[in-house]
C-alpha cells in the first residue's frame, strides 16, 4: 500500500464516526441490510444463489464458477468506484453514500455466492456472519482475532456449533466502520494529492476493484468446500 493510501485510510478512519453520525443509515444496521439484499437480490441486482447457480451452469465446476464469481464482481465494483469518485471532495458527502451502498452490495454478494457454491447455508446467520467478516479483507480479520474483537475468522465462524447473537453487531459495526474508513480515506488522498480532472475516477475504479479482487481471493482460500446436506 502506497503512502498516499495509507495516509487515507487512516483519515479516513478518523473521519468515520462523524460521517456515520451524519448519515445514520451508514452504520451496522446499513451493513445487515446490504448483505440481506446482496444474499436475496434487490430490483435487477440477482441473487447470490442465482448468480452462483449461473456461473455454476455456465462452467460446469464449481472452482471455475467459485473464479467466474470473482472476477465479475471485480469488474463491477471497478465500474461502481469509476462513476462515483468522479466529484472530488465538493461532493464527498453525496457520492460516499452511493459508493458505499455500491461496494457493500458488490462485495457481499460475492462472498455470498462463494459462499454458496461451496456448500454454505445462506440463510444460516453464522454463514451470514462469515459472509460480512471476510469483506472485511484477512489483514482486518487478523487483527481483530488477535485483539479478541471477534473469536475466530470466516470458516470458523460460519462452522460453529452454535449462532452467537451478540456478536451481530459486532460484525457489523466493524464493517460499516471498514467501509466508510476505505470510501473516505481514498477519497481524502486521492483529491488532495491529484488535482487532474476526471482522474479520481481512474483512482477509485483500480482501487474498489483490487480490494474486490483482495476479498474474493480471500473468500476463495477461507471458505473451503462443505458437504451439502
Amino acid at each position: 500500500m502506497g503512502l498516499r493510501q495509507t495516509v487515507g485510510k487512516q483519515v479516513g478512519r478518523q473521519l468515520a464516526p462523524r460521517i456515520t453520525d451524519l448519515a445514520p443509515n451508514l452504520s451496522g444496521s446499513f451493513v445487515r441490510e446490504a448483505l440481506r439484499r446482496a444474499v436475496e437480490g434487490v430490483g435487477p441486482l440477482a441473487s447470490a444463489a442465482e448468480v452462483a447457480a449461473k456461473q455454476l451452469a455456465e462452467h460446469g465446476d464449481v472452482e471455475k464458477a467459485v473464479d467466474a464469481v470473482v472476477d465479475t464482481h471485480v469488474r463491477l465494483a471497478g465500474a461502481s468506484g469509476f462513476v462515483t469518485n468522479l466529484g472530488g471532495l465538493v461532493t464527498m458527502t453525496v457520492t460516499v453514500p452511493a459508493n458505499l451502498t455500491g461496494i457493500a452490495l458488490i462485495q457481499c454478494r460475492m462472498v455470498a455466492a462463494v459462499a454458496h457454491l461451496r456448500g454454505y447455508d445462506l440463510d444460516d446467520p453464522r454463514v451470514r456472519n462469515a459472509v460480512l467478516v471476510t469483506v472485511l479483507g484477512e489483514d482486518t480479520v487478523n487483527d481483530l482475532v488477535r485483539s479478541n474483537k471477534i473469536p475466530a475468522p470466516p470458516m470458523a465462524l460460519a462452522t460453529a456449533p452454535v449462532h452467537d447473537p451478540a456478536l451481530d453487531p459486532v460484525v457489523s459495526g466493524e464493517v460499516a466502520r471498514d467501509l466508510v474508513a476505505r470510501v473516505t480515506g481514498r477519497r481524502l488522498a486521492s483529491t488532495v494529492g491529484r488535482r487532474v480532472p476526471g482522474l479520481g475516477g481512474v483512482i477509485g475504479m483500480g482501487s474498489d476493484g483490487w480490494a474486490t479482487h483482495k476479498i474474493g481471493s480471500y473468500a476463495d482460500r477461507e471458505l473451503l468446500p462443505r458437504a451439502k446436506r
